[in-house]
């Protein structure tokens, strides 16, 4: 199952190894088609302590590494390989479709 991936702002810094990062999502109601805003605070384990107050961070789903942090601050070299995974699916998916096309034009 793959790893989920949010993304938010840095709020607290104060343990070691540890940011909290504020993560808004926006939807709309199902009955009153109002747009809604929801926030919640996800606890993520950060190595190198080199994330501060208020930036932009990516976070993703790793294995339980205290009692409160189940999710990883992705780094630069995370987030290369992650688009780089996503480009290769993508051509990939294209070339699948390019093929069933052909197969349905042969077809009739």
């Amino acid at each position: 199952m793959p790893k989920r991936i949010l993304q938010g702002t840095v709020t607290s810094t104060a343990n070691a190894q540890t940011v909290t990062v504020q993560v808004v999502r926006r939807f709309k109601h199902p009955v009153l088609q109002k747009t809604i805003k929801k926030s919640k605070k996800y606890r993520a384990h950060d190595e190198a302590g080199s994330f501060q107050v208020g930036q932009q961070v990516s976070i993703r789903e790793c294995a339980p590494k205290s009692k409160t942090k189940r999710w990883e601050v992705m780094t630069a070299e995370m987030l290369d390989a992650h688009n780089a995974a996503r480009a290769e699916n993508a051509t990939l998916q294209q070339k699948l479709d390019e093929e069933r096309h052909a197969q349905k034009e042969a077809a009739h």
